[in-house]
């Protein structure tokens, strides 16, 4: 039993949504969940997974500027603000924040639903701290 957490954060790291995926599933694939998700902003900051064709042409019908780097296996590379890209700490530093509680970490709960309500409680107390 395998799952992938997938976030949503704001620029102070803050999550604001939250949906998991199973294990096996490419990260582009759990992508497809988010353009409905996204709150109003300029810019999308991605690792590597979530880069495809189709997401950055919805992400810039939507009006949002993507900074996502181009997978290795891509043909022709992407251009990304690699300054910008740094910023992508803050994402890590709340997944961190999320593995704190031990219950998220060590993944105590078999159920899918059940795991994604313990991760939706510690993100709840991150976002007010």
């Amino acid at each position: 039993m395998n799952t992938k957490l997938h976030a949503i954060c704001d620029s102070q790291g803050r999550p604001l949504e939250l949906f998991i995926t199973a294990g096996q599933v490419s990260d582009y694939i759990g992508a497809r969940a988010l353009p409905g998700r996204l709150p109003d902003v300029d810019w999308l900051l991605g690792d590597r997974g979530y880069d495809a064709n189709w997401s950055r042409e919805v992400l810039q019908d939507k009006g949002i500027k993507p900074c996502i780097p181009g997978r290795k296996s891509r043909g022709k590379p992407v251009r990304f603000d690699k300054r910008r890209y740094k910023r992508r700490n803050r994402i890590e530093i709340m997944f961190g924040r999320l593995k704190d509680w031990r219950r998220v970490a060590t993944r105590y709960d078999r159920c899918p639903k059940v795991f994604l309500s313990a991760i939706a409680l510690a993100a709840a107390v991150i976002f007010w701290l």
